[in-house]
């Protein structure tokens, strides 16, 4: 979904700037969408973090879109402890840090877009902490928006089911089963696709009248039917 919205960005007119952990992915990226700048750190690194952005000048970005995120499941009587701290600080804390440590990079009237997902109000089976990382993003997407602006602009993209790399590590057949089975209770039909969430973004980052709201993206999850339709 980060590369998606980077390349509409790009199509756009955009300067695009790519961050990531991994050096070769960024690379590929970069030579994928031409011109562009990359910056490799861990968002919950913040010696990282900050030492990476000093390579840019003050007042240097129109629009910060956060979308490094970790996911995890398990019941929560079983899941590892550490394993939902993990996720919370990259998904929440790696967020909260970036935003702070980039507020003198941002210009006035920029615009910075967070990612949660649908399960911060509509919570689903084995996924109570990733419901609660989602809340916890969008809680502070409607603080910031309040204690930044006018001068920032803040707003949170909560994306449905979405056909990316997140779910490869689940074999092929499963995951196929899981993108069909969940289409199938979607009011649209179908899960989503990286390019639809990519809109999203640019409409959060571009409409100089939208802040502190959290924008639905899921092909009507949160009215979903969990039965299939007849």
């Amino acid at each position: 979904m980060g590369l998606a919205s980077a390349s509409l960005f790009r199509t756009c007119g955009a300067y695009v700037i790519l961050a990531g952990r991994s050096e070769a992915r960024l690379e590929t990226a970069r030579q994928r969408l031409g011109d562009a700048q990359t910056l490799a750190f861990d968002i919950t690194d913040s010696e990282q973090v900050t030492e990476a952005l000093s390579r840019l000048p003050e007042e240097s970005l129109d629009c910060l879109v956060v979308t490094a995120a970790r996911v995890t499941h398990g019941p929560f009587a079983e899941q590892p402890v550490a394993e939902v701290r993990e996720m919370f600080e990259a998904r929440f804390w790696g967020a909260y840090g970036l935003v702070r440590a980039a507020l003198p990079y941002m210009r006035a009237g920029g615009a910075i877009v967070l990612f949660s997902g649908v399960l911060s109000r509509r919570p689903g089976m084995n996924c109570a902490g990733l419901g609660a990382a989602c809340a916890a993003v969008e809680a502070l997407t409607r603080g910031l928006a309040l204690e930044l602006g006018p001068r920032l602009r803040v707003n949170c993209i909560a994306p449905g089911m979405v056909r990316t790399e997140l779910h490869d590590r689940v074999p092929e057949e499963r995951r196929e089963a899981m993108f069909r089975s969940t289409g199938e209770s979607l009011p649209v039909g179908r899960i989503g696709a990286p390019e639809e969430i990519a809109r999203a973004v640019l409409l959060a980052a571009t409409n100089g009248y939208m802040t502190g709201h959290v924008l639905d993206v899921d092909g009507g999850h949160t009215i979903r039917q969990y039965a299939t339709r007849q």
